[in-house]
């Protein structure tokens, strides 16, 4: 039987080697789908897609509002990370502990049947999923490629508070 749970959660992604992180804290939901298998499901806090201090004041409008749906398939052998929902931008990424997976990214254009797909190859170093019999945390080392290109390091942690 399908079970859920409302919780606060923090996701986190930082590069290693790269001026990169980011955070997001928000509530989710969290659905038992067997034994060790659960999915996150979380709305990321709404975003504006630009700054409206770095446009000249006479040309200044209300940004653009958009909100981004994550859906995270989460077991002690593998994480899937999807994005949607902010209608320019999506992602998919499929990590494996000590195997290359997936990354996908979409890119949506205003021309009808403009869209475009990126695929790129990630390396999972270390996969450790902590809490019984919910996961309280989750953290993903991985290698992103682009071909024989590294793309960076990275780390994600989910902390999934109780």
């Amino acid at each position: 039987m399908l079970t859920h749970h409302r919780k606060p959660v923090c996701l986190s992604v930082v590069s290693t080697d790269l001026p990169f992180w980011s955070v997001v804290e928000t509530a989710a939901t969290l659905y038992q789908k067997d034994r060790e298998r659960f999915h996150l499901l979380l709305s990321e806090p709404v975003i504006s897609d630009r700054d409206p201090v770095t446009v000249a004041p006479e040309v200044a409008t209300l940004p653009a509002k958009t909100s981004r749906l994550l859906w995270l398939e989460i077991s002690p052998y593998r994480v899937i990370m999807t994005m949607q929902g902010n209608g320019q931008f999506s992602y998919r990424h499929l990590w494996e502990r000590g195997m290359y997976g997936i990354s996908r990214y979409w890119l949506q254009s205003d021309s009808l049947g403009a869209n475009s797909q990126m695929r790129l190859r990630n390396f999972t170093r270390n996969l450790t999923l902590i809490g019984k019999p919910l996961p309280e945390h989750v953290r993903l080392e991985y290698e992103l490629w682009a071909e024989k290109v590294q793309l960076g390091r990275y780390i994600l942690n989910l902390d999934i508070h109780h």
